[in-house]
């Protein structure tokens, strides 16, 4: 089948699920929440195709939920606009059009990365030279990223973001929190990945993080030492999000981690490329430092306010969320982990991937 039309189908259908869990009257009882055949089945088995989690994702709500507005012009961030949205609000378009920007960015990042991986000879002077401009222009690419990111601020609205449009990315409880889904004439769901969207689904970050030897799994010995809240966030979150990919995008991940000559270990040995390199590191922890306030403004302390009104069904989403705790300890990702610990754990990841100068 078109690959075009499987994407269209898992972003109707996922989008299809969420509308329909997320608009379920508030239950008295905790059992499970029964998402019908009719959208259950045709969801897996796209899904199946794919590769991908059965649920809605990054890909779903940014990178596969555009058009073009004038098929005459070129593609470009301007002339696109958002089809689907749980909302309608124009704060939640905002949110969508943020992360696209940061996609179409991140192209000359991934040319980047290819470009190194093309080179038959990475001891060669020549290569040397190409790896040091491309080491300068990836870090140019990572601070305009950063600057999209803080944009955000002044395009989306904390409290309608947090109350309105959030709560719809949802995926599914756990088992033990209740209310967990059940696919409906499929085998075994429980076993599903049913998390939602998150940015760390982005392909493209988890290229860079690769390219550049960021190492979240605390695998690698490096300075500084892991504090004892980076080694209690959840190390294996960005595997994780892999499962939320397709197929094709896991398989560059694995192909980019396989390189024999991997970046860092070329700047070990070639003083003159460890400048470059550790500008580009310093770039990308400098946008995690500054993504983490933005994240802390929209969701840490926004958990800590107050469901406004809003019309059906959002007001009983919100005020679920208030029933369940969602005021209540750390504030969560949309995927349930420990946001504050998380986000921290990744930008001194970051942070201890820059090498030493000689």
């Amino acid at each position: 089948m078109d690959k075009q039309l499987l994407r269209r189908a898992h972003k109707v259908l996922a989008f299809l699920v969420h509308f329909y869990v997320h608009s379920i009257p508030p239950a008295k009882s905790s059992g499970p929440t029964i998402v019908p055949r009719s959208l259950a089945i045709p969801l897996v088995e796209v899904s199946k195709v794919l590769g991908m989690a059965p649920v809605l994702t990054y890909l779903d709500t940014v990178v596969w939920n555009w058009e073009v507005i004038d098929p005459t012009l070129p593609v470009t961030i301007d002339n696109m606009r958002w089809v689907d949205l749980f909302s309608g609000t124009e704060d939640e378009r905002n949110f969508f059009f943020a992360a696209a920007r940061t996609e179409m960015r991140g192209i000359e990042i991934i040319q980047i990365i290819n470009d190194y991986l093309s080179l038959p000879d990475v001891n060669d002077i020549n290569a040397v030279s190409k790896v040091s401009k491309n080491l300068n222009r990836l870090t140019v690419a990572i601070r305009e990223i950063d600057e999209m990111v803080q944009e955000v601020r002044e395009m989306v609205d904390p409290r309608t973001f947090y109350w309105t449009v959030r709560p719809w990315f949802n995926g599914s409880p756990s088992e033990e929190e209740g209310g967990e889904w059940i696919f409906e004439g499929v085998p075994n769901t429980r076993s599903f990945d049913l998390s939602g969207p998150s940015n760390g689904q982005s392909s493209m970050i988890h290229a860079l993080d690769i390219f550049l030897a960021v190492d979240h799994k605390l695998q690698q010995r490096r300075y500084p030492a892991p504090s004892e809240s980076n080694k209690r966030a959840d190390h294996g979150f960005m595997d994780r999000m892999r499962r939320y990919m397709p197929g094709r995008h896991r398989e560059y991940l694995s192909r980019l981690e396989a390189n024999p000559r991997p970046l860092r270990e070329l700047v070990q040995n070639t003083p003159v490329l460890r400048e470059p390199y550790n500008a580009a590191v310093a770039a990308l922890k400098k946008l995690r430092d500054r993504h983490m306030r933005v994240a802390c403004l929209y969701v840490v302390t926004m958990s800590r306010s107050t469901a406004t009104g809003s019309k059906c069904p959002v007001l009983a989403m919100a005020a679920r969320m208030e029933r369940e705790g969602a005021r209540k300890g750390p504030a969560k990702g949309t995927g349930g982990n420990d946001l504050s610990l998380l986000l921290k754990a990744g930008r001194d990841a970051t942070q201890r991937t820059m090498l030493k100068s000689n």
